[in-house]
């Protein structure tokens, strides 16, 4: 079995997505980033174990204990450019399509004046 070694960054950010709404699932969040399910579980594992063993997330802990950790500021910032990155890849790929079917509407009003 090969071993895939993983950034702490990823792994942050892996854990802060997981941990960012208890709607999340290790299966779902695992599939969408491409590890296994019980990889990210003990990611989780290992980080509430370093936080007292919370069940928490992350947001729900810096508003009622303490202030965010550099590393948790990190791994937001770095979930909401992937996200805004995201977000504008969509919306480039909406407009094209939007200017696609322009121009068909364009050309089958034409057509149909015939």
């Amino acid at each position: 079995m090969v071993m895939k070694v993983y950034s702490p960054e990823f792994k942050a950010d892996a854990v802060a997505l997981y941990l960012s709404d208890p709607s999340h699932t290790f299966e779902g969040i695992g599939k969408d980033l491409g590890i296994s399910r019980e990889t990210l579980r003990n990611w989780v594992r290992a980080v509430r174990a370093r936080r007292g063993g919370d069940s928490t997330t992350s947001t729900e802990k810096n508003t009622v204990d303490s202030p965010p950790t550099a590393e948790e500021l990190q791994a937001e910032n770095e979930a909401l450019r992937r996200e805004l990155a995201a977000a504008r890849k969509e919306v480039q790929k909406l407009a094209t399509e939007r200017d696609i079917l322009r121009k068909a509407t364009k050309f089958f009003a034409h057509e149909m004046t015939w």
